[in-house]
């Protein structure tokens, strides 16, 4: 077993005493808050009193232990492996000693190196042999105890009293320096020529061709297969290729500017990203290979990790916001300074470290965050930031920032005021409870967004699922479309689009929605299944800005109509009629001569005045309608209480009430700010005919109750008529197909 391997597993049963342990095992060992690549964390939260960066470097033995190697390489390979992440560890003390002292603690493999030459160089002063055997011994007294101007002199001592370092250090230590560089070479962060300086081993001599292969795939395998033994199988064939280059091609020509750009955006690719017909469109707006030049001698770190939930645009439009923040910098100093002042690393570790938070346990994007940033991107025009513009934005700019002691490194972030910081994590925080609403309207007002623009933020995910679970209902919607080109406003996770697209092949589909991640995901899902229905980002009261007026067949509102209703204001006031017109006017306006319009929403029973009286068969239920009564603001819900767990209220009131209390806990945050039955069926018909005038017909007007509201609510609750009979729950939902007349001019 491998020695390094062995002392980590001491370490770990409290079976080896602190004298014992080498100084790589400190430095791990002493990390409190390592610095971690958030990308394939599932929990921030299991972090906390974790080592990550011990436990990787123990599965990178552990894979070394299996690899079919000579003992000199074996021997090589360990001691570049437990030095090669010790400048993401170190105590704050040791890290900020570091740091002073111009050791690059965010280039992790520059770090490692640097610290490396400070500590592990020391064994080397006792030639190979004495390496080995005064690892622990003749170690140092701490990392931690020892002063600047021995750290800061190690490497001189070493030459001037022992003579030059022997190969086998300068081997180990430029190891270090380029550990992972062709995993991120594969995944377009770095330039090909970072690698270079392992061609050296040939030209010195130290290595033959075939010595330096097998140590970098065994070394790649190491590093790869500890993050994810899959990974390494799917990259194995293209590391060869890389390490063949390294050998005979050190010139190796780089990535191109997309091929970079692909790489870089690999996950959100596999996502569904058509990164194609994302860059063909940025090349119509910019020259882009010209602009993003300045990157090709430039590492960047972090960057899939940060960005990859962001657009191909917003991702160019964050580089060269950074590219020309350096170049203020640059004209701005002397040529002595500039000469200093070379960025060689761009680092979206500030960025990456801001975008994530916990949510019941798992790491979820911090979608507030991103919707701001998103926002603020959008303000930019190519030109303005081609011309270094500044452009004032409410509690929000972006930041790049240089160290005093890293002048060749800049860090990439946005900067919130710390107000926004506060209503965002109120936001968080309210996620759960009836004040998540007014938190993102707070929201949308600090940062000056339109409050109709309403996105449910961290259930997104959730909320498409459900609504591709609703296909079946969705399925009859197929028998009234007419015409060719269909617009299905509010497509949700799609599923309407994908029967359109399956049961009427010659049609067009279109979607249109406000929410800019149910687009996101829409077209990402369009590009992962290889469809052929279209989606828009845009808003149902101004179609006629999206399509042309009367090109449009079908307009189809499922399940729509009453969340327009609910959220969108109208003269300062939601829950208004008056948004219900202005949508369908917009969808009549786009309709062809024969065109439809399709509803299917919930709707009121009439008559009115009836009551009905509910039972709650679970204890919590009189909580819940108290609850419901004071939280719901589309209008004043009451009821009378005439038991412990019964009450009698108006039927609309009941089943309104019902809708929310089927959905759960975890539903009502949202639930309780939709109201789904929004008109009486002769409400709907006037509300059509004022909207619509005489050129519309209404030629089905049906309703029913749906499917699964029985059986969801048979063993929570009794429904009673006013005295105390069983009761059928009453219609739900409606299903209204209108047509617009022949031989009419449009409205």
């Amino acid at each position: 077993m491998l020695n390094a391997f062995k002392v980590i597993q001491s370490y770990k049963s409290g079976h080896l005493p602190e004298v014992e342990q080498p100084l790589w095992l400190q430095l791990l060992a002493a990390a409190e808050q390592p610095n971690i690549n958030l990308e394939r964390i599932h929990s921030i939260a299991e972090l906390e009193g974790t080592n990550p960066v011990l436990d990787y470097v123990e599965r990178t033995l552990q894979v070394l232990e299996q690899l079919q190697v000579s003992f000199w390489m074996r021997e090589i390979l360990e001691d570049v492996l437990v030095w090669s992440e010790t400048a993401k560890a170190g105590s704050p003390k040791q890290r900020r000693k570091w740091q002073k002292q111009g050791v690059n603690l965010f280039v992790h493999n520059v770090g490692s190196a640097q610290v490396y030459d400070m500590y592990g160089s020391i064994g080397h002063l006792h030639g190979e042999q004495g390496h080995r055997e005064e690892k622990h011994s003749s170690r140092l007294e701490s990392p931690s105890d020892l002063s600047n101007d021995d750290r800061s002199g190690s490497t001189q001592i070493v030459q001037t009293a022992y003579g030059s370092l022997p190969p086998r250090y300068e081997i180990i230590r430029t190891l270090i320096a380029t550990h992972g560089l062709i995993g991120q070479y594969i995944r377009g962060e770095i330039p090909f020529e970072e690698n270079a300086p392992l061609h050296s081993f040939i030209t010195q001599g130290w290595l033959t061709a075939d010595e330096l292969q097998a140590i970098l795939i065994a070394l790649n395998e190491c590093i790869i297969a500890g993050v994810d033994p899959s990974l390494w199988n799917q990259v194995q064939a293209e590391v060869q290729c890389i390490v063949g280059w390294i050998i005979t091609e050190p010139d190796h020509t780089d990535w191109n500017v997309k091929e970079r750009l692909s790489r870089l955006r690999s996950s959100s690719i596999r996502q569904g990203e058509a990164m194609d017909e994302a860059y063909a469109k940025l090349q119509a707006q910019l020259e882009i290979e010209k602009l993003l030049a300045p990157l090709a001698h430039r590492t960047l770190w972090y960057v899939e990790s940060a960005m990859h939930d962001f657009s191909l645009q917003e991702m160019v439009k964050i580089f060269l916001l950074t590219l020309r923040s350096e170049a203020r910098v640059g004209s701005n100093s002397t040529s002595q300074e500039q000469q200093c002042d070379v960025v060689r690393h761009i680092s979206f570790e500030p960025l990456m470290n801001t975008m994530y938070y916990d949510y019941k346990g798992v790491k979820k994007l911090n979608i507030y965050k991103k919707r701001m940033i998103e926002k603020y991107l959008e303000q930019y025009s190519w030109e303005q930031i081609e011309a270094g513009e500044t452009i004032t934005y409410p509690h929000l700019t972006h930041r790049i920032e240089r160290h005093p002691d890293l002048r060749d490194t800049v860090f990439v972030t946005f900067e919130f005021s710390p107000a926004a910081e506060k209503l965002i994590a109120f936001c968080i925080e309210a996620e759960k409870s009836p004040l998540y609403e007014k938190a993102v309207l707070l929201l949308f007002d600090l940062f000056g967004l339109r409050r109709d623009a309403y996105d449910r933020f961290h259930n997104e995910e959730t909320y498409l699922a459900d609504m591709n679970s609703s296909g079946d209902y969705k399925k009859v919607l197929l028998d009234y479309m007419v015409g060719k080109r269909v617009l299905d406003i509010g497509p949700g996770g799609g599923i309407l689009l994908d029967l359109i697209e399956q049961e009427r092949p010659e049609m067009e589909p279109i979607g249109i929605d406000i929410s800019a991640n149910v687009i996101e995901a829409l077209e990402r899902k369009k590009q992962r299944e290889a469809h052929r229905w279209q989606v828009l980002k845009g808003d149902a009261l101004q179609l006629d800005q999206y399509v042309q007026s009367g090109t449009v067949d079908t307009v189809i509102f499922s399940s729509i109509l009453h969340e327009l209703y609910s959220y969108i204001e109208r003269d300062g006031r939601s829950f208004n009629s008056d948004t219900v017109v202005a949508a369908l006017r917009s969808s009549f306006n786009v309709l062809s001569p024969g065109g439809r319009i399709l509803i299917r929403d919930g709707i009121m029973t009439e008559p009115e005045a009836q009551k009905r009286r509910i039972r709650f068969l679970e204890p919590d239920g009189m909580r819940w309608l108290e609850r419901y009564a004071q939280d719901f603001q589309g209008r004043s819900i009451e009821f009378e209480q005439i038991s412990e767990d019964e009450a009698v209220l108006d039927i609309n009131d009941a089943m309104e009430f019902l809708y929310t209390y089927t959905w759960g806990e975890e539903a009502y945050v949202h639930e309780i700010q939709e109201q789904f039955g929004i008109f009486t069926p002769s409400a709907y018909e006037h509300c059509i005919r004022e909207a619509l005038g005489e050129q519309a017909e209404i030629i089905t007007f049906r309703h029913f109750l749906q499917e699964g509201y029985t059986e969801a609510l048979g063993e929570r609750i009794l429904f009673m008529d006013e005295q105390g009979q069983p009761a059928p729950l009453p219609d739900s939902t409606c299903l209204i197909v209108i047509e617009k007349k022949k031989g009419m001019a449009d409205r």
